[in-house]
């Protein structure tokens, strides 16, 4: 069983001697044909250093695009949110020490508490999760925008985390439950501080306050992050996760019948992401078909998708959406589905036409399995 795309693939922002990435660590949203997506900009390095061809002596700062016609064109914009400790938003691992924002943020002087409730049925009122790194000594927030991310307010803290807010490394994977409900799907560490499972937090009163519900994965070798949830229509959540064990780098998916305080396992959708692995982005169509789509990293360097239409019982085997990088630097989707059922993806790639690393996006038909 294969999936059949169409593609229409568009450029989001490329800057010459840009590195500009990670748009999973940030997220994008939409209202009708007016998308905005969150990526990080920085400047490309001399020499690849642990796959990524990027300057680590300079900060990479979040920026941010629209479209205003379903994602066929976008605009750059600033991003006009508060960023605690230094310039660089969710991307410490990427600069060199003296650049971290992890070492001078408090998270009791430097992130405030939400005054009015989150209404998530409200498609104007949009979540953005952040943090500064990846270690167990990463610090997390979230961002509230009600103005169609023209302005973003916080950071905010998690209240009643504090047991892990030190430690989170939060990324935008938010499941709606009700006005005032939702779980939060966020990147913990392991017992020895490394990063490497998922806990699911939810709030009941708009995040005002939140709750620890239970942890996606036991910990074992490697490690389970960067989580892409839906809630199905039976009430399932549903997530995949980006896994690794030794030299192994794959996608695994894990269902919780419970609103999130106990997981199951049930298979792998993806069994090879390419070198250092790539994290999901996943989206239910109209039709209960769950589509799947993540960075390729290894020849040939892509964008690849499954295919479910049994909720996430079985998969297809993986279609290319495109082969054209030119190297394992890319990647790491954010996507949804538009109001016409079409779904758009955003990601980081590269080509042959420079070193650049730059912002794409791709607008997706899926209409047949054969």
């Amino acid at each position: 069983m294969t999936a059949r795309f169409e593609a229409i693939h568009t450029v989001v922002y490329r800057r010459l001697g840009a590195f500009a990435g990670w748009p999973a660590n940030y997220g994008v949203w939409a209202w009708g044909d007016e998308i905005v997506c969150v990526f990080a900009t920085g400047r490309l390095g001399r020499e690849s250093e642990n796959l990524h061809l990027e300057d680590q002596h300079h900060a990479f700062t979040p920026v941010q695009a629209r479209s205003l016609d379903g994602g066929l064109t976008w605009q750059a914009e600033p991003f006009c949110g508060s960023v605690p400790g230094a310039r660089s938003l969710s991307a410490d691992e990427h600069v060199t020490k003296d650049l971290e924002a992890g070492p001078n943020v408090d998270p009791a002087l430097d992130l405030i508490t939400l005054p009015t409730p989150i209404d998530f049925a409200d498609g104007e009122q949009v979540v953005m999760a952040a943090r500064t790194g990846i270690s167990g000594r990463s610090v997390s927030w979230f961002y509230v925008s009600k103005d169609r991310a023209r302005s973003w307010n916080g950071p905010f803290r998690f209240e009643g985390l504090k047991s892990h807010e030190e430690a989170l490394s939060a990324r935008t994977d938010i499941i709606t439950l009700g006005r005032h409900d939702a779980l939060f799907m966020l990147t913990a560490p392991k017992a020895d501080g490394t990063e490497g499972r998922i806990l699911c937090a939810r709030t009941q009163d708009g995040g005002l306050s939140f709750s620890s519900e239970g942890f996606v994965w036991d910990e074992q070798t490697g490690y389970a992050i960067m989580p892409s949830s839906t809630r199905l229509a039976d009430g399932t959540i549903y997530t995949v996760v980006r896994r690794r064990a030794h030299d192994r780098f794959w996608l695994e998916a894990y269902r919780s019948a419970d609103l999130g305080r106990t997981w199951s396992c049930v298979g792998t959708p993806v069994r090879n992401t390419g070198i250092m692995g790539n994290p999901p982005a996943l989206v239910a169509l109209p039709d209960e078909r769950l589509v799947l789509l993540y960075g390729f990293r290894d020849p040939p360097f892509g964008l690849s998708a499954v295919v479910s239409r049994d909720r996430g019982g079985t998969w297809s085997e993986p279609a290319v959406l495109r082969d054209d990088g030119d190297d394992a630097d890319l990647g790491y989707p954010c996507a949804l589905v538009r109001q016409d059922g079409k779904i758009i993806v955003v990601y980081y790639f590269n080509d042959r036409d420079g070193p650049e690393r730059f912002i794409a996006a791709s607008i997706l038909e899926v209409p047949t399995l054969s």
